[in-house]
């Protein structure tokens, strides 16, 4: 694939990552992700023989590689687990802000959507959170935790984020994310 094949792949990539992460994959359509990638119709079956799942796929492993560098970055100049978890945050939160609500967490619109009746779908959802836990626990470990207790501490702080980027696409509130910040420091003070 020449330089353009690869930039007109790219492009129906991000297009579609877009309109996930605002919409779901429900609300993703072919045409949609067309018209925002300005892609030619017949690049999208050259490039995505498989159609809308494979597309929403690599949408989603691009997503989540994304946030997991974002992570990474964030990880490597916090003092500790606190530190790390409300950057993390905040990031999100920037996020959120800044599209008015309609972006949050690239992944969890989809996931929600139909990782339960999606099988390629929830495969790669259950990578991506995967990877972003593993990356948790391996930092938390770093700070000093017991790896089992690192482990169990992302998983939380997953669920935590989640759940408010949640609550505040529903409410239009950066509130919950910001409760979330202030629970993060009390789920991982040190004992």
């Amino acid at each position: 694939m020449g330089t353009k094949g690869t930039a007109t792949r790219a492009r129906l990539i991000e297009g579609a990552r877009e309109l996930l992460e605002a919409h779901g994959y429900a609300g993703t359509g072919l045409n949609q992700v067309l018209a925002a990638s300005g892609a030619p119709r017949g690049s999208l079956y050259f490039h995505f023989p498989g159609g809308k799942d494979e597309l929403v796929t690599a949408a989603l492993e691009t997503a989540g590689a994304d946030v997991g560098a974002a992570l990474t970055g964030l990880a490597d100049d916090a003092p500790d687990a606190v530190a790390l978890v409300q950057r993390m945050i905040d990031l999100f939160t920037t996020r959120m802000v800044e599209s008015d609500f309609t972006k949050g967490c690239p992944v969890a619109a989809a996931a929600v959507d139909v990782a339960a009746t999606n099988d390629r779908v929830h495969e790669v959802c259950t990578r991506v959170y995967s990877s972003w836990q593993r990356e948790l626990a391996a930092r938390f470990t770093v700070f000093g935790r017991a790896p089992e207790t690192a482990d169990t501490q992302a998983w939380s702080v997953l669920s935590l984020i989640e759940g408010a980027i949640l609550l505040a696409r529903a409410t239009r509130s950066r509130a919950p994310l910001d409760r979330a910040r202030a629970s993060a420091a009390l789920l991982l003070k040190d004992d």
